[in-house]
């Protein structure tokens, strides 16, 4: 987890710099600072600061990973890593209810946004509890 707070933090710090050149330079060539740009690199710098802060905040309670020393060899990484579902259709059901949800942002139809959105909600829902019912089990080794 060290690794990822540097290089989330490295990018949070590089995106705030971003931001004040970018300010500076719009507002020395026209009449006044482009304010969606300096705010979209500021939020997105913070955006980065918290990700580094979680990994930053969890790599203090948890043991030095391989990846995290110096002397780790690829080998000690090896093992069972978790299980993965080898074929789900629940990310489809997912992207297509996100797509009406956003089709309805886009023209603004308030019914099908809220339609689009409960259809996120329980796709959502049947992602995560795909293999909960007793109807589907994953297979054993």
């Amino acid at each position: 987890m060290r690794t990822e707070y540097k290089i989330f933090m490295g990018v949070a710090l590089f995106l705030f710099g971003a931001a004040a050149v970018y300010g500076f330079y719009t507002a020395g060539t026209g009449e006044h600072v482009e304010w969606v740009g300096t705010v979209a690199l500021i939020l997105s710098g913070l955006l980065c600061s918290m990700c580094g802060g979680f990994f930053w905040f969890v790599a203090r309670r948890i043991d030095l990973r391989p990846e995290d020393r110096e002397d780790g060899e690829i080998a000690e990484g090896a093992g069972e890593l978790g299980f993965f579902s080898p074929g789900s259709y629940w990310p489809f059901g997912i992207a297509l209810s996100a797509a009406i949800a956003g089709m309805g942002l886009v023209f603004w139809m308030w019914w099908l946004l809220a339609a689009g959105l409960v259809m996120v909600i329980l796709s959502s829902c049947g992602m995560l509890f795909e293999y909960y019912s007793s109807t589907r089990q994953p297979a054993e080794h």
